[in-house]
């Protein structure tokens, strides 16, 4: 049945291809942006989760 439907579909056989380029765009984009980010942004985007604002103990040593 899903056959039959399928051939009904004009030029069906390029959507495939479409859906492998698309992907490969997006995954070749992806690649570079990784490549290519700044890797101070990285390391701050890393430290986010475990940073509340508060400086660490140890700093507020080294200040006085």
């Amino acid at each position: 049945m899903y056959k039959n439907v399928l051939q009904a579909i004009e030029n069906v056989e390029i959507w495939p291809l479409i859906s492998m380029i698309i992907f490969f765009i997006f995954f070749l984009g992806v690649l570079i942006y990784i490549l290519t980010v700044d890797k101070v942004f990285i390391q701050k985007m890393k430290e986010m989760p475990m940073d509340d604002g508060t400086k660490p103990v140890a700093d507020e040593n080294l200040e006085n």
